[in-house]
């Protein structure tokens, strides 16, 4: 469990790093597609949480995340947008060669 908080830990960190403003809206899909290759469900919602704003400021909900995590599975994002958002977590350590396909 410890491993797997802190796994969890090593995510939320490089999304601060890699947003310190948070995540604009356009770069949800791309990042929760990106999420979603390396992390189960129930950790992209748990990480999406930490770092996801809605556009007046509240925490996206649980509900809102899964919605959005639906619609990645359903329509993947295109790949430009995918590199787009890689690229910004690449730059502060992402392990992108684990989470491609």
């Amino acid at each position: 469990m410890t491993e797997n908080k802190s796994a969890m830990e090593n995510v939320v960190n490089w999304l601060n790093a890699g947003y310190p403003e948070g995540v604009p809206p356009k770069d949800y899909f791309p990042l929760l597609a990106l999420l979603k290759r390396s992390l189960t469900e129930d950790e992209v919602v748990e990480a999406a949480q930490s770092i996801l704003k809605s556009i007046n400021g509240d925490t996206v909900t649980e509900d809102e995340i899964r919605a959005a995590v639906q619609g990645v599975i359903d329509k993947e994002p295109n790949p430009e947008e995918i590199h787009q958002v890689a690229s910004r977590l690449a730059s502060v350590g992402w392990p992108l060669a684990t989470a491609s396909h």
